[in-house]
């Protein structure tokens, strides 16, 4: 969803990646700021739950993830490195998110069911992640799926804040159920697109 809004977003932060280039700073330190911040709001804030303040922290740092690629291009410093570290780091920020929220269950929110759920949303999406990874490194193409990284990382934050808002935790219950769900089929489908290359690829 991130990524249909991509252009407007950009001509947005674009002030303040001139900003940033002009003061020295690079676009790997903004990637491991950004990581940092999500990291911090997810950890810090969910499990004392204080859902719309961690909310609203994870937003502010997810706009780094838009910010450095910006800044890569604007001074020319694309590298694999840079695309490497930011991959990377965006799984760690992934995975912080949900077990910030596992923390809030095990804790205010007290559930062990959606407990169990956001760990299956933080490992699920892990794997769909490394299910593309994997089979690229193989030559296949896996790029399929109805669970996107940038999809659920907005559902999640948009149904917790607007559960927190309006004091209806329901919206955060419904959407770690479509998300475990969009994961694990998202998984599967990669799975099966691989094993159809694989063995057309094994046929005379």
């Amino acid at each position: 969803m991130m990524d249909r809004f991509r252009a407007f977003w950009t001509k947005v932060i674009s002030p303040v990646a001139h900003l940033l280039i002009r003061l020295g700073v690079s676009a790997d330190v903004v990637t491991v700021v950004g990581t940092l911040g999500v990291a911090a709001g997810a950890l810090v804030f969910f499990p004392q739950g204080k859902l719309l303040t961690g909310v609203l922290v994870i937003t502010a740092f997810v706009f780094s993830d838009l910010i450095d690629g910006h800044m890569a291009r604007l001074t020319g410093k694309t590298n694999k490195f840079g695309a490497f570290l930011d991959s990377t780091l965006d799984r760690i920020g992934d995975a912080a998110i949900f077990a910030g929220l596992a923390l809030y269950f095990a804790g205010p929110g007290d559930s062990d069911l959606y407990l169990v759920l956001a760990l299956v949303c933080l490992v699920m999406g892990a794997v769909t992640s490394y299910a593309r990874a994997r089979a690229e490194s193989l030559g296949f193409d896996a790029k399929v799926g109805i669970a996107e990284r940038a999809d659920r990382l907005v559902a999640i934050l948009v149904m917790t804040g607007l559960g927190a808002i309006f004091a209806l935790p329901i919206l955060m219950h419904v959407t770690l159920w479509a998300l475990a769900a969009a994961s694990t089929v998202t998984v599967i489908q990669r799975i099966w697109v691989v094993r159809r290359q694989a063995y057309a690829d094994a046929t005379p």
